[in-house]
C-alpha cells in the first residue's frame, strides 16, 4: 500500500466513524430530541481544538464479528476521548455514545478512559464527562476476564477529587457504571429527560426487585430534590453552556464586569424584623451582573450555595433563605454547605457567607435525620479551610447555626460584619424570653398583661442584641452600610496574603 493509499484508508475509516458516516445513529438521536456525542463535544470545545485519542478503537468482540461489522457497531468503542480547550482553558473531554451498545462500557473503552484520566492527573487538567448509558458490557468476549472487578477507571476518576475540577453531564438514561462515574464528579448537570440510577431496569429485574421502566428510575424531579443533581437544565445545549460557566470560576479573575446600583441594598430588608424576604435578588445585586451560578437549588432549600464573582473575582457564596424553615439549617442544608466549603477550599475560592438564620433546626423529627452529625459537618469543614472567609450578617444571627455560617465562630474568618438590621444572640429572641422569663410570665394571670410584658421583654432583648450594640463589645468587627458590602468584601480579600505554600490535596465528598 502506498502512502497515499494508506492515508486514504485512514480518512475513509475516520469518516465512517463520524456522524456523517453514521446517518442511522444520528436519526435515532433525533427521535429522542437529543444530540450525538460528537455534537455535544463540538459544542463544548473551542473550534479546532479537540485532539481525539483512540478514535479507531473497536469493541473487544473480534471473535464474534469481522472488522467491518465492528466498525459499524462500535465506533470508538462507545466513548469519545480527547484533549481540548474550553473558552481558552485546557480540558479533558469524555463522552459516552449511547448509539454504541446503549452506552455500555467496554474493555477497550475503559482502557481509553484510563489513559485520559492518567493525563488529567499528570498534567492537572480539568475534566468534563458526558455520562449516558449503562455499565459493563457482558459480551466483550475477546478479553480473558470473568468479573472485571479489577477495572481501575472508577478509582482513577475518584483520585482526581480535589486535584482538578470535574464536571459531569447527564442526558437520557444514565445507569450503573455511567452513574458511578457521574457521581464521582464535583458537579452534576442533568437535563429534564435524564434518569439516573445505580442500576437500570435489567439489573433491578435481575435482582428480583420488580419490573420498572427506565423512566421510573431516578427521574430529574427526584434527583434534583434529593441533591444528586447540582444544576437542572432543559437540554444538552444548556448543559454545555452551564459546564462552560462552571469551569470559568476556576480560571482566575475577570478584568471586565458590570454591577447593579448598590444603594438598593439599603432597602433590601423588610421593615418588620420577622417578615420573610427573597435573598436571591440581594445576591444578584451584590455580585457582578450575570455571575451567579447556583448549585443544588432544590436540595437543602434553607441555604443557597452559589459560585459568584465580585469585581471579577470568583467566590463561593453561602446564604440563608428565610422563605424555607425561616432560614434554619437542617440536615440537608448542612450537608450542602459542608460539601460546598470543601469544593471552594480545594480550588482556592474565597468564601462569602450571608447570614440570616435562627440557628440549626431542632425537634424530634429533625433529630431523626441524624442532625447532630450532619450539622457538625459545617464546623469540621470550615475548621480546615485555607481560603479566606468573610461573613455578613444581613439580619438574624442566632445560636450555633450562626456560628456555623460564620465559619465556626464570629472571629474565625477575615471579618464578620453586620448590616444595621442585624440582630444576634444565643437563640432567637422570642424563645429566649419565653424560656428565661417563664416563671415571671406564668405568674401573671391576665393574658393581655402577660402578652404586654412578653413584648416589652422581647423589645429589650432586641435592643441588647442589635448589631450596633453587639459591635460595641467587639463580638462583631463592624456594622456597615449595606451599599458598602462589595467594597468591604474586596478590601478584605485584597488584605489577605495568599497561602505560603500549596495545600496538600483534599478530596471533596461526593455528597
Amino acid at each position: 500500500m502506498t502512502p497515499d493509499e494508506a492515508l486514504a484508508e485512514l480518512n475513509a475509516k475516520l469518516k465512517a466513524l463520524s456522524d456523517e458516516g453514521r446517518p442511522d445513529a444520528v436519526a435515532r438521536r433525533r427521535k429522542t430530541s437529543q444530540r450525538t456525542a460528537r455534537e455535544n463535544v463540538a459544542d463544548l470545545v473551542d473550534p479546532g481544538s479537540f485532539v481525539e485519542y483512540g478514535a479507531l478503537a473497536l469493541a473487544a468482540q473480534r471473535t464474534r464479528h469481522d472488522l467491518e461489522t465492528l466498525e459499524k457497531l462500535s465506533p470508538a468503542d462507545g466513548i469519545i476521548c480527547g484533549l481540548a480547550s474550553i473558552d481558552g482553558g485546557r480540558a479533558v473531554v469524555l463522552a459516552y455514545d449511547y448509539t454504541v451498545f446503549a452506552g455500555t462500557q467496554g474493555h477497550v473503552g475503559h482502557a481509553k478512559l484510563d489513559r485520559m484520566l492518567a493525563l488529567a492527573e499528570a498534567h492537572r487538567v480539568p475534566l468534563v464527562l458526558f455520562a449516558e448509558g449503562g455499565g459493563g458490557r457482558p459480551n466483550d468476549v475477546d478479553n480473558p476476564t470473568i468479573a472485571g472487578l479489577d477495572t481501575p477507571s472508577f478509582f482513577a476518576l475518584a483520585k482526581l477529587s480535589g486535584l482538578v475540577p470535574r464536571v459531569g453531564i447527564a442526558s437520557g438514561r444514565c445507569f450503573a457504571g455511567n452513574a458511578a462515574l457521574l457521581g464521582c464528579c464535583d458537579v452534576v448537570i442533568a437535563t429534564e429527560d435524564s434518569n439516573l440510577g445505580m442500576g437500570g431496569p435489567a439489573m433491578i429485574e435481575g435482582g428480583g426487585l420488580g419490573t420498572f421502566k427506565a423512566e421510573e428510575i431516578g427521574p430529574i424531579a427526584v434527583q434534583s430534590k434529593n441533591g444528586v443533581v447540582d444544576v437542572r437544565v432543559k437540554d444538552e445545549a444548556e448543559a454545555v453552556a452551564v459546564a462552560k460557566r462552571y469551569l470559568s470560576y476556576f480560571r482566575g479573575a475577570r478584568a471586565e464586569f458590570t454591577v447593579a446600583d448598590q444603594a438598593t441594598l439599603r432597602a433590601a430588608m423588610p421593615e418588620r424584623r420577622r417578615r420573610a424576604y427573597k435573598v436571591r435578588p440581594i445576591i444578584e445585586t451584590l455580585c457582578d451582573e450575570g455571575s451567579v451560578l447556583e448549585l443544588r437549588r432544590e436540595f437543602g432549600r434553607s441555604l443557597v450555595t452559589a459560585l459568584v464573582r465580585i469585581e471579577g473575582q470568583p467566590f463561593g457564596l453561602l446564604a440563608n433563605d428565610c422563605f424555607h424553615l425561616g432560614g434554619a439549617i437542617d440536615g440537608d442544608a448542612a450537608d450542602k454547605a459542608a460539601r460546598f466549603l470543601q469544593l471552594c477550599d480545594a480550588f482556592g475560592l474565597p468564601v462569602l457567607s450571608l447570614c440570616d438564620t435562627p440557628g440549626f433546626m431542632v425537634g424530634p423529627a429533625a433529630e431523626a435525620t441524624a442532625l447532630v452529625r450532619r450539622t457538625s459537618r459545617m464546623f469540621v469543614a470550615a475548621a480546615s479551610l485555607a481560603v479566606p472567609y468573610f461573613t455578613v450578617v444581613l439580619r438574624k444571627g442566632y445560636g450555633l447555626g450562626a456560628q456555623a455560617m460564620a465559619g465556626g465562630h464570629f472571629h474565625a474568618g477575615v471579618f464578620t460584619v453586620a448590616w444595621p438590621t442585624g440582630e444576634l444572640g444565643g437563640m432567637n429572641l422570642e424563645g429566649a424570653v419565653r424560656l428565661g422569663m417563664r416563671k415571671e410570665l406564668e405568674a401573671i394571670a391576665d393574658a393581655a398583661e402577660r402578652e404586654e410584658l412578653f413584648k416589652s421583654l422581647v423589645a429589650a432583648a432586641y435592643e441588647r442584641g442589635k448589631a450596633v450594640n453587639v459591635a460595641s463589645l467587639i463580638e462583631l468587627d463592624a456594622v456597615i452600610d449595606p451599599a458598602e458590602t462589595r467594597a468591604w468584601v474586596m478590601r478584605g480579600f485584597r488584605s489577605v496574603a495568599p497561602p505560603a505554600s500549596p495545600r496538600p490535596r483534599r478530596f471533596i465528598d461526593t455528597w
